[in-house]
């Protein structure tokens, strides 16, 4: 059988009429773990090596742009900006380089040294809050909020720098500051607009609407070449599918973090984004998703952030099962000579994919199935008594088996009497 699921999996996922509202423009992905991520009180700042790595990963894996920093944070962050910057310019990689910066003329100036000292372009991720509730919190009003968008942006485009609008807390602004703010940073010269989703407030409907509307604005002033940038949080757990209707709904390019890690409760995470658009057919040509793997233990390893057992695709638990009546349909689906088959049995999502492999262990919810497989992958000639002994250890305890105290199992069963 072929890799076709159309005969076995009624897909309940396909959009038989997508929304009109689509981007125009070709999806990509900005990589935000090295800035918004490693702001986590719970992360340990990588290491610049490490930090070269991750960036080396993000491009294998074929992202398009990566946040290398906020230099105007201080001198420790400049010299790492400008270290990777230089890295990816040795490297010859292909990945674009953008730096995150405050509506200040300090922080902008702050990449554009970067840049300068790199040889390299860097794109400006200029941000300014944009929401009532933080007006009134810092005493700002539309004079100010205009002044520093344009000062700061015509900064960056006298330098030859593309810049990016960020407005902050974007899904808590109203329309009237947003046709405003956007309006004036489009004239001044900025080539993009960053929709955000700050403080994890919003819903898929919001989404929709907020995107909707924001390409709608772009389309009625003739603003069609400016793209959307979505950046969204997971406060409300929401991060991924947020991220995937605000694709649909017309941004081109979206943020995430490895693993979602960032302030609070993290970023969207980017490798479930990637994984999700893989799976419903909308991810783009041109990646290596095999990689994702790799990427996501390299930054939890870097940031001292363990993984949950049971994260998306990298879980320890992932593709692993000791419950006995999935174990047996896995084991029947292998014994058809189907990869394809025990891989989506009691999968949504294929392991052979992405590098990985289904696991089935011992423990006190399996059955004979269970351990007959073990015995066989690990090796073990199949005695009925020794099955009989495993399973029965096993259920009268509360957990899975290890390995090692699978062993030391069958070695004290064959030991003679």
């Amino acid at each position: 059988m072929s890799d076709n699921t159309s005969s076995l999996i009624y897909d309940w996922n396909i959009q038989d009429n997508p929304s009109e509202k689509q981007s125009r423009f070709s999806t990509t992905f900005y990589c935000e773990t090295l800035r918004d991520g490693i702001q986590s009180p719970s992360v340990t700042d990588p290491t610049i090596d490490e930090k070269k790595h991750l960036l080396e990963l993000a491009d294998a894996i074929g992202i398009h742009h990566i946040d290398i920093g906020l230099p105007g944070a201080g001198k420790r962050a400049t010299s790492d900006c400008i270290m990777l910057a230089k890295h990816a310019k040795d490297r010859n990689l292909s990945i674009q380089l953008g730096c995150a910066a405050r509506t200040h003329v300090n922080d902008i100036e702050a990449v554009i040294e970067v840049s300068q000292q790199a040889g390299i372009a860097i794109e400006i991720m200029a941000f300014i809050g944009s929401s009532p509730i933080r007006h009134y919190t810092e005493n700002w009003d539309m004079d100010i909020m205009i002044e520093r968008t344009q000062t700061a942006i015509a900064l960056g485009v006298k330098n030859n720098l593309p810049v990016t609008y960020v407005t902050e807390d974007t899904t808590r602004s109203d329309p009237e500051m947003l046709s405003t703010l956007f309006e004036h940073a489009i004239n001044t010269g900025a080539h993009r607009l960053c929709v955000c989703d700050t403080v994890g407030h919003s819903t898929p409907q919001g989404v929709s609407k907020l995107l909707t509307w924001t390409r709608d604005f772009l389309d009625n002033k003739g603003y069609h070449h400016i793209g959307i940038d979505w950046h969204g949080h997971n406060d409300r757990g929401l991060g991924v599918i947020n991220s995937i209707v605000a694709i649909d709904s017309g941004a081109d390019r979206c943020h995430g973090t490895a693993l979602g890690i960032g302030e609070r409760v993290g970023n969207a995470a980017l490798d479930q984004i990637l994984v999700n658009l893989y799976l419903l057919g909308k991810l783009p040509s041109g990646y290596d998703l095999s990689k994702l793997t790799t990427w996501c233990h390299a930054t939890s390893q870097a940031t001292n952030i363990d993984i949950h057992p049971q994260y998306p695709l990298v879980g320890s638990d992932a593709f692993r099962t000791a419950t006995g009546v999935h174990a047996s349909a896995i084991i029947k689906a292998e014994k058809k000579g189907e990869q394809w088959l025990a891989d989506r049995i009691y999968s949504g999502v294929p392991a052979e994919t992405f590098g990985l492999h289904q696991i089935i262990e011992i423990g006190h919810y399996s059955g004979e199935s269970n351990v007959v497989y073990w015995l066989e992958k690990h090796g073990y000639d199949i005695d009925p008594s020794l099955v009989t002994a495993l399973l029965d250890h096993a259920k009268k305890g509360s957990r899975v088996l290890s390995n090692h105290e699978i062993e030391t199992l069958i070695e004290q069963h064959n030991k003679p009497s």
